[in-house]
């Protein structure tokens, strides 16, 4: 059926604006600029050391002066935004993640250092406590449950101590209820209030991010799964939910994680709430189709560019992806 009773072929031939590069460029819809890229890094301790990820090709772990060295080439490359991801020595780990708010831990000092150098570009530091605790998750455990509200209290401090080592963005990822409300509390209290936070609200318990762990060194630590609080991969209505929740509580911005699998859930939360929305194509999206392409099964470039434009199609404003330097210089030329 024709809508509004328009004319078909051959009054109406679809392929007369597909068949020039200049025409195309004209009608499309949707845009992928270097503004919209995010860059996730891995920090390690040590000095003058890149450590390849073997789960995660072409991604590495850096020391912090080879870390600033990425943050000035992003910032030359026009992305706006790099979030930070540590590597804690299992030494450093404990039951109640003290390291995640002890002043001077590596995430505040490769804060500082990348604002020293690169004071233009804008970092955001992961808000959550899977990097410092012994057992891999995202909370204190307590009698082997996730203690909510005892967390809330970890993470408050955590993100004080980012804030004041320069963070620009706080990113919750722990999926804690009420986590977001009780930080922004936290923030006007001690004077950040124009910290900007990027809630991963709707944040599933899905198989994706296994590169991801192996990448900071958690995968060994892991007890047990992550389904008492993160989301069911099963349901769309309760994103929707969770991110209305995280708007009133005082969230900026609001994430999807993980991306390609979840548009659906993209393009809902942006058209309802029509906030400000962000996907991240996780380390198992991106080891995927790195593989692939390493076989010789698809092309890298065309693919990566591809999957991007169907996050900004969804509605994302921005994407965190491991291949925003690569793309970034593709856009540029």
């Amino acid at each position: 059926m024709i809508r509004n009773n328009m004319p078909g072929y051959p009054l109406n031939r679809m392929r007369r604006n597909r068949q020039s590069n200049w025409s195309r460029r004209l009608v499309c819809e949707n845009h992928l600029s270097r503004s919209d890229l995010i860059l996730p890094v891995f920090v390690m301790e040590g000095k003058n050391q890149v450590e390849p990820i073997e789960s995660l090709p072409n991604v590495n772990r850096y020391t912090i002066d080879r870390i600033v060295d990425i943050a000035i080439e992003c910032e030359d490359n026009g992305i706006p935004l790099i979030a930070i991801f540590p590597v804690i020595d299992g030494s450093l780990k404990s039951d109640n993640a003290e390291e995640a708010y002890r002043s001077n831990n590596l995430v505040c000092r490769t804060v500082t250092a990348i604002k020293n150098k690169a004071p233009n570009i804008g970092i955001m530091t992961d808000v959550a406590l899977d990097p410092y605790t012994i057992h891999g998750h995202d909370g204190i455990m307590k009698n082997d449950l996730i203690a909510n509200d005892t967390t809330i209290e970890i993470l408050i401090k955590q993100a004080i101590n980012q804030c004041e080592a320069g963070a620009d963005i706080i990113a919750p990822s722990d999926m804690m209820d009420g986590r977001v409300l009780k930080i922004r509390e936290a923030l006007e209290a001690n004077n950040y209030q124009d910290t900007i936070i990027m809630s991963y609200s709707a944040k599933y318990a899905s198989s994706y991010y296994g590169p991801f762990r192996d990448a900071i060194k958690s995968n060994k630590n892991l007890t047990g799964d992550k389904k008492t609080y993160q989301m069911d991969v099963a349901n769309s209505d309760e994103a929707l939910r969770e991110a209305e929740l995280d708007i009133a509580e005082g969230a900026d911005m609001v994430m999807v994680k993980p991306g390609l699998p979840y548009l659906d859930i993209i393009h809902k939360i942006k058209s309802n709430l029509k906030v400000p929305t962000y996907a991240y194509q996780v380390s198992g999206e991106y080891a995927s189709l790195m593989a692939a392409s390493m076989n010789g099964w698809i092309e890298y470039d065309n693919i990566i560019m591809e999957t991007l434009m169907c996050f900004k199609r969804a509605g994302a404003d921005g994407i965190l992806t491991y291949a925003a330097l690569d793309v970034a210089k593709k856009i540029s030329g």
